[in-house]
C-alpha cells in the first residue's frame, strides 16, 4: 500500500504490545490490514515480546527469555501491521495524536528522536506495573517482578548468592541467604515454588559445597488472611499445604511497613534479614495515566471505559487488560486484571473495530470466568474451573492442572504465531530441553 492510500484509510493505533494489544494487532492485521481496509500500528518501548505470566520462571533460570521472546517488526511484517519503537508519554486529543518519549542505546545517546503517531481509533493497551502503595524503601530495596529486565536481574543475583555459597562452610540454619516475597498472590507463590526447584538443579550442577535446605531460606509474605485471596478457599489451601511441604515460610496477614538494605519490617514487630526482596503484591496501571489530556481514570491510574471498553470522555479512545477499569454490571465488582481478560477483550475489541467500519454498532464486553490454575514448578499444579464445564467450580490438580496450564501459553502462542509455527516452536522446545541444562546457568 503506498503512502497515499494509508493515509487515506482508517488508523488504528495501538499502544502496548502485552498479552492483549499483540494479540490485536495481529487479528487486525490480518482482518483488516492485509486487505487494506485499515493501517493498523503497534507500539511498544521494547522491542520483543514476553509472554508476562512467563516472568516467574526467567526470574528463576527456569525459562531461558530468548528462547520465548518474539521479535515485534519480525510479528509485524508476517500479520500485516506496521510496529513503531517507543514509549508513550503524552497525548493530544484534539490532533489525534500521541506522543512517544526520545528513545537511547545502551550508551545514553538519541536513537530514534520524539515521535508523533496520528490514529483515528486509539487502544491503550499497556498493562500493569507493581504497586508499592508507598511502602518507605519498597522501591530502592526490593525487585518488582513486573518485567523482563526485573527478571533476569533477579535471576543473576540468585546465581551469584548461590556461587558465594559455594565457597563457605557453615552449618544448617546459620547465615542462610533468605529471598522474601512480598505478595502471595500467583505471581508470589509460583516464584517461590520454581526457586525452591531451581536450588535443587543447581546443586546437582557440581556445586558441591552448596545445600538448598541449608544455604537458602524462601519466605511469601502475604497482608491477606491466606495466600490467592482472590482464588477459591480450597485452591488457597492446597497451595499453602504443597509450599510448606517444601519448606517455604509462609507469613499470612502481615503488612509490610518497610524494606531496608537489611531486611523486611512487619506492621506486627516481625523482622526478615532478606538478601533479596521480591516486591510482588498488587498493580496499578503506568503513572502518566492519571493526567492524559482529561481521561477519567481511578485511583491506580487505570482508565475508566463502558462495556464496549470506550474510554468514558473520548469514543474514539479505547483501552483493555489491566490498564482499564471496565465494569461488569450492577453490584459486581471490575473485570479482574488477568491474562484471560486481556485475551477475551482484544478478541471481542477486534470484532467490534471491524464492525465500526462497516457502520455497525459496537459490540459489548462480556467477562467469562474460566477459572485459575497455579503452577508449583515440577511439584504441583492446581486450579478450578468454571463456567463451560460445570455451574460453579471444579477443582483440578496433578498432570490434568499441568496439562491445562502449558496449554494456556499454548493458545496466546497460537493466537499470535498462528497454529503451525506453534507446533514447529514446540518441538524446538522439547529438543531443547533435551539438549540444554534444565535452568539458565548465566
Amino acid at each position: 500500500m503506498n503512502t497515499q492510500n494509508k493515509e487515506a484509510v482508517h488508523r488504528i493505533t495501538i499502544v502496548g504490545g502485552g498479552a492483549g494489544g499483540l494479540e490485536l494487532a495481529v487479528r487486525l492485521g490480518k482482518k483488516l490490514g492485509k486487505r487494506g481496509k485499515a493501517v493498523i500500528t503497534l507500539v511498544d518501548a521494547s522491542r520483543t515480546h514476553l509472554w508476562k505470566p512467563l516472568l516467574h520462571q526467567v526470574a528463576a533460570g527456569t525459562l531461558d527469555s530468548h528462547a520465548d521472546e518474539r521479535e515485534y517488526f519480525a510479528l509485524a511484517r508476517s500479520n500485516h501491521f506496521d510496529f513503531r519503537l517507543g514509549r508513550m508519554d503524552g497525548l493530544s486529543r484534539d490532533k489525534k495524536e500521541i506522543y512517544l518519549a526520545p528513545t537511547l542505546d545502551e550508551n545514553g545517546i538519541e536513537l530514534l528522536p520524539r515521535q508523533a503517531i496520528p490514529y483515528d481509533s486509539l487502544v491503550i493497551a499497556l498493562g500493569s506495573q507493581t504497586n508499592d502503595f508507598g511502602t518507605p524503601g519498597a522501591r530502592e530495596n526490593s525487585i518488582m517482578l513486573d518485567s523482563l529486565a526485573a527478571a533476569e536481574r533477579f535471576h543473576q543475583k540468585l546465581i551469584n548468592c548461590c556461587l558465594r555459597a559455594q565457597t563457605q562452610d557453615q552449618v544448617a540454619g546459620e547465615g542462610r541467604f533468605t529471598v522474601t516475597i512480598i505478595g502471595g498472590g500467583a505471581t508470589g507463590v509460583e516464584l517461590a515454588a520454581e526457586l525452591h526447584m531451581t536450588t535443587k538443579i543447581l546443586s546437582s550442577y557440581g556445586l558441591v559445597n552448596f545445600h538448598p535446605e541449608k544455604d537458602l531460606k524462601i519466605v511469601i509474605v502475604d497482608a491477606s488472611p491466606r495466600l490467592l485471596q482472590m482464588l477459591p478457599e480450597r485452591l488457597s489451601e492446597s497451595v499453602a499445604r504443597e509450599l510448606r511441604s517444601i519448606a517455604i515460610e509462609v507469613h499470612t496477614n502481615e503488612k509490610v511497613v518497610e524494606v531496608s538494605k537489611a531486611g523486611v519490617q512487619m506492621a506486627s514487630g516481625k523482622f526478615i534479614p532478606s538478601g533479596i526482596v521480591v516486591w510482588a503484591a498488587g498493580i496499578k496501571a503506568p503513572e502518566f495515566l492519571k493526567d492524559l489530556d482529561g481521561l477519567e481514570c481511578n485511583r491506580i491510574n487505570q482508565l475508566v471505559v463502558n462495556r464496549m471498553l470506550q474510554t468514558t470522555r473520548d469514543p474514539a479512545i479505547f483501552a483493555l487488560g489491566d490498564c482499564c477499569a471496565c465494569p461488569q454490571g450492577e453490584g459486581l465488582p471490575n473485570v479482574p486484571p488477568r491474562a484471560q481478560s486481556a485475551h477475551q477483550q482484544a478478541s471481542m475489541l477486534a470484532k467490534s473495530l471491524v464492525r465500526q467500519l462497516q457502520g455497525k454498532s459496537l459490540l459489548e464486553f462480556t467477562y467469562k470466568d474460566h477459572g485459575s490454575l497455579v503452577s508449583l514448578g515440577n511439584y504441583s499444579t492446581v486450579g478450578s474451573l468454571m463456567g463451560a464445564i460445570a455451574s460453579g467450580s471444579v477443582f483440578i490438580e496433578g498432570t490434568l492442572a499441568k496439562w491445562m496450564y502449558w496449554s494456556l501459553h499454548k493458545h496466546h502462542q497460537v493466537a499470535v504465531n498462528g497454529l503451525f509455527h506453534t507446533w514447529l516452536s514446540t518441538w524446538a522446545e522439547t529438543i531443547d530441553r533435551v539438549r540444554n541444562p534444565r535452568i539458565k546457568l548465566h
